[in-house]
């Protein structure tokens, strides 16, 4: 099994080559329980999907911990956690187990992301498929994030989704499912993956140690993973930055702010790249909420700051701007240059006060 890990899950894709075992969460035992009773109809082809930050990717590990697990004295269906099986799941080394993830080794032979998960990481997924399982249990796969595989990759893998080995179990874990071609969904049951309450996610976090959890979980429309993530004095301070200066469209300067926003690597800039388009998607979002008589969910502590503003934009644009952002966070595993787009999504942000001003 590949030692590595997504450090969360969120759509800044932040990888770590590395594996760390992670047992369920509390809001997905109940899940798993129901679905592990009734492990004789376990589906051969499965994709789990589901927001970001919540667990998906530890959900698909501890449904494979368990369908491997060979101990007697199960919890509820779930694996024992005490058997020679389920210890090498944890630490990565089980040899019916496999797990792709978007990796490769450059030419001195360190392990890099890569922006899609390539065709030949399937071809090797295929090959361990066919080999008879070690321990005579079972043959399990999962790929995370399964919409990043390339169109090869997708097409490569089609034959053993159609045609799965006896025994096996291929699991897809998504985010963004809808990008996945028509003929990868067809072929896979779906899972929704649980979402925590807020009393879930708060206690999860408070557990965690993390101060101002109620305003983190705000800002990460309830996901506590990726809550956990941005539980960071730097990351608070820069999106207090940003929301001054989208406070202040007529005093914005996408050209200046562009320019002091870059200035770290390719990668450090991508992930930055994915955490400012996300924050303006709920920027725009609590506009629209507010111009509709509600509140502010993503950033309530700019209550007053957000209706002053919405009241100076018109609807029909702020919703095509929304919509473009959900477009631009679809390309963000693509080849960009990240300070450009920050500056034309300003440009374009801006614009939606300068016309309605010109009115």
């Amino acid at each position: 099994m590949a030692r590595t890990r997504k450090t969360a899950e969120t759509e800044e894709e932040t990888f770590e080559p590395f594996f760390e075992w992670q047992d369920a969460y509390p809001w997905q035992h109940a899940m798993l329980q129901a679905r592990l009773q009734q492990r004789a109809s376990w589906p051969q082809a499965l994709l789990i999907h589901g927001a970001a930050g919540i667990g998906k990717r530890v959900l698909a590990l501890n449904a494979a911990r368990a369908l491997l697990c060979e101990g007697v004295e199960k919890k509820h269906g779930e694996a024992c956690g005490a058997c020679e099986s389920c210890h090498y799941v944890a630490i990565g080394q089980h040899p019916d187990l496999m797990l792709i993830e978007p990796f490769g080794h450059d030419p001195s032979g360190e392990i890099k992301a890569l922006d899609a998960i390539p065709v030949d990481a399937i071809r090797r997924l295929i090959d361990f498929m066919q080999v008879t399982s070690h321990r005579q249990r079972a043959k399990v796969a999962i790929i995370v994030p399964a919409e990043r595989m390339n169109a090869a990759a997708a097409n490569a893998l089609l034959k053993t989704l159609e045609e799965p080995p006896a025994g096996s179990a291929l699991m897809l874990v998504a985010q963004q499912w809808q990008r996945l071609p028509a003929t990868v969904l067809s072929r896979c049951q779906r899972w929704a993956s649980p979402y925590p309450s807020t009393e879930e996610a708060l206690a999860f976090l408070r557990n965690e140690g993390v101060d101002g959890a109620e305003q983190l979980l705000a800002q990460t429309g309830g996901a506590p993973l990726m809550a956990l993530e941005r539980f960071d004095p730097e990351q608070q301070a820069l999106r207090q930055t940003w929301q001054k200066a989208l406070a202040q469209p007529h005093r914005l300067s996408p050209f200046a702010l562009a320019q002091a926003w870059a200035g770290g690597s390719r990668d450090d800039n991508k992930q930055r790249l994915a955490q400012f388009i996300e924050m303006l998607i709920g920027w725009t979002a609590d506009l629209a909420r507010i111009h509709g008589g509600g509140v502010a969910h993503y950033h309530p502590e700019c209550q007053k700051m957000l209706l002053s503003l919405a009241t100076a934009m018109a609807p029909p644009e702020l919703f095509h701007y929304h919509y473009s952002l959900l477009r631009q966070r679809r390309w963000l595993n693509h080849p960009l240059q990240p300070r450009l787009v920050v500056e034309a999504l300003l440009i374009e942000y801006r614009a939606l006060f300068v016309h309605q001003r010109s009115r």
